[in-house]
């Protein structure tokens, strides 16, 4: 699923990008937490224990960084970057230090208008990642925002019909929301979006209540092929690699060994130019330091960030998933897979 900005001419000058940067041991990803500042409550994250103090702390701009980089892609993340009021600012800044790179917004959508999407679309974010992990109130419950599903719902499409092109849910899959995987893909491909799934770990604070290890792995194998069949029927709703779908199954399983190359492909900056490789790891000193980070044996997670990172690259099928373009279709009622508790 590629952002409407792009044409597919764009496509091999990504790719060789991307080969420029693997050859030359650089990241492609670069996270920008520009605040750790969070308005929402999730359970499974402390992130909103911030103190408002913190943003005197924060950077007032990241280009230098990304004009060091030079990276594929950019991320603003946090906390909740909505916060930033000067988001817009730190956007375009970006945008203009680095020539080919896609830059992606993850949010919680809680204060996210439709002018203010407007807004950071011109200002040069190619994605809106917005959260999703169900589709009834307990999303809300979940956020700690009454009302948050309903906003999400009636927004994505108001945000496509207004000519953002590029707007998919980040959805992780946890122990009780099985249930809500494939209507949530049909969700969005109802709306024109697209979907990007990670598992849920307990790094964060260390909560295990959505643990997917607590449940019978063949419920969670059934799931992974629902997911892989959709995207073999209709390609670019749902952007994972098939590679990292198909290895959540043995993650679950206990049987993933293979070193974290987390801090090489991808790298975290945090609020004040700190960098780290990992969201869950605690910094390790100013960007300008930064010379990479050797692979570590660390199973504790299974983020989308990590399993694609050390995903090898079939060429042909991550065109296929870059390239389709993703009309609305009729929503249609899912089957529900049932939850199999421990």
């Amino acid at each position: 699923m590629l952002s409407s900005r792009y044409r597919p001419y764009h496509v091999p000058i990504f790719l060789a990008k991307y080969a420029w940067l693997r050859l030359r041991r650089r990241p492609v990803l670069l996270n920008f937490e520009v605040t750790m500042r969070c308005n929402a409550r999730c359970g499974f994250c402390n992130y909103w224990q911030t103190p408002a103090s913190a943003k005197a702390q924060e950077l007032a701009d990241f280009s230098a960084i990304a004009r060091r980089f030079s990276p594929m892609l950019v991320t603003f993340t946090g906390g909740e970057p909505t916060l930033r009021r000067d988001l817009e600012d730190l956007v375009r800044a970006v945008r203009q230090s680095v020539r080919y790179t896609y830059v992606q917004l993850i949010t919680h959508a809680g204060m996210l208008s439709l002018d203010r999407a407007q807004s950071l679309w011109d200002a040069g974010v190619d994605q809106f990642n917005i959260s999703l992990d169900y589709l009834d109130g307990r999303h809300d419950e979940a956020r700690g925002i009454p009302g948050l599903t309903n906003k999400i719902l009636d927004l994505v499409p108001r945000m496509r019909a207004a000519g953002i092109g590029g707007v998919k849910f980040n959805t992780v899959i946890k122990r009780d929301n099985l249930d809500q995987i494939l209507p949530i893909v049909h969700q969005a491909a109802a709306m024109g979006a697209g979907v990007n799934f990670s598992v849920y770990t307990a790094l964060k604070n260390g909560n295990r209540d959505h643990l997917l290890q607590d449940l019978d792995p063949a419920a969670v194998q059934a799931v992974v092929d629902e997911l892989l069949a959709y995207k073999r029927r209709r390609a670019g709703v749902i952007t994972n690699s098939d590679y990292y779908l198909e290895q959540i199954p043995r993650y679950v399983r206990g049987e993933m060994t293979e070193p974290c190359e987390s801090g090489n492909t991808t790298i975290h900056i945090d609020p004040q130019g700190q960098v780290r490789r990992c969201p869950d790891f605690p910094a390790d000193g100013p960007w300008e330091q930064y010379k990479g980070y050797a692979p570590i044996d660390c199973n504790d997670c299974f983020y989308a960030c990590r399993g694609e990172a050390q995903a090898p690259l079939r060429v042909m099928s991550r065109i296929r998933d870059v390239m389709a373009t993703v009309q609305p279709e009729v929503a249609r009622p899912e089957r529900i897979l049932p939850v199999v508790r421990p």
